[in-house]
């Protein structure tokens, strides 16, 4: 009965996502703007000097660096507010990751209709994420940049799915409601690539190095890597996703189930990430 009824939508609703779809929104996405380029230079030469002068040059950069230090989570009790205390405070690793973060939002649209999620909510994950991971690498005695940084690519799997999906919603919604699977499930069955896939692309067009993609790839759980320390990474990264994900804001976001949950894969890390997590 359920395979007739997956036929049917199948039949009248098409979900058509080519390759080619895929392949223009990536080429849609904008390369990372001059005074960018030039902040995430100075960062990976540990200049925040020039880092926060170029960082200035980018309205929209500053605007957002001062919205999201300012979150709660980031616990300081004064309002920070010049781009050169903002970097000065959070280090060169954590200014990296937050101009990535920024990166990301370039990608998000201007209204959701597929995840009931706004900027506020949008910024609160990544602050989540972000911080989150800094207490990961931290319990893991792993200091680099660029693995600090690789988390800020997590958030790109919803805006891909946001865009792929939002002209299909109720498509979606239905298969998703038949056959309880996840959209990442849906994109693969679809089209032969995943989300993980595709933000592999996005970091390989913002030219990110190649270990940030690995570990990205690790954390989807069905393609764990050859390399010790990334698939533990990975392992990592997938728990901290569901983690975040599983909390009451993100749910009513439907976030939640947004990528299938492979628990045996992260079987050997999971008491110590959740002894970790009880950790304030």
């Amino acid at each position: 009965m359920i395979v007739a009824k997956i036929m049917y939508i199948n039949i009248k609703y098409p979900i058509m996502i080519t390759k080619e779809t895929i392949d223009s929104f990536i080429n849609k996405i904008p390369p990372a703007p001059k005074a960018l380029k030039e902040t995430l230079l100075h960062l990976n030469t540990g200049d925040l000097i020039k880092a926060a002068n170029a960082a200035k040059e980018d309205k929209a950069l500053s605007s957002y660096l001062k919205i999201l230090v300012n979150k709660p989570i980031y616990g300081f009790k004064n309002e920070v507010s010049e781009v050169s205390q903002i970097f000065g405070i959070l280090g060169v690793s954590r200014s990296r990751q937050a101009v990535y973060n920024y990166m990301m939002t370039l990608l998000s649209p201007s209204k959701w209709v597929l995840f009931k999620l706004n900027r506020v909510v949008f910024y609160n994950l990544q602050a989540d994420l972000s911080m989150n991971w800094q207490k990961i690498l931290t319990h893991l005695d792993i200091d680099d940049s660029d693995i600090l940084s690789s988390i800020s690519l997590l958030p790109a799997s919803i805006i891909v799915s946001e865009a792929l999906f939002c002209e299909k919603k109720k498509d979606v919604e239905l298969l998703r409601s038949v056959n309880q699977i996840d959209l990442n499930t849906i994109l693969q069955r679809l089209c032969g690539v995943d989300l993980f896939d595709i933000c592999q692309q996005i970091a390989q067009k913002w030219e990110m190095p190649q270990k940030i993609s690995d570990i990205l790839q690790a954390a989807s759980g069905l393609k764990p890597s050859e390399d010790e320390m990334t698939n533990r990474l990975g392992k990592w990264m997938h728990l901290l996703l569901f983690y975040t994900l599983s909390q009451s804001k993100y749910i009513q976001a439907e976030l939640n189930d947004f990528i299938d949950f492979q628990i045996d894969y992260v079987s050997d890390i999971y008491e110590e990430f959740s002894n970790l997590m009880e950790i304030t």
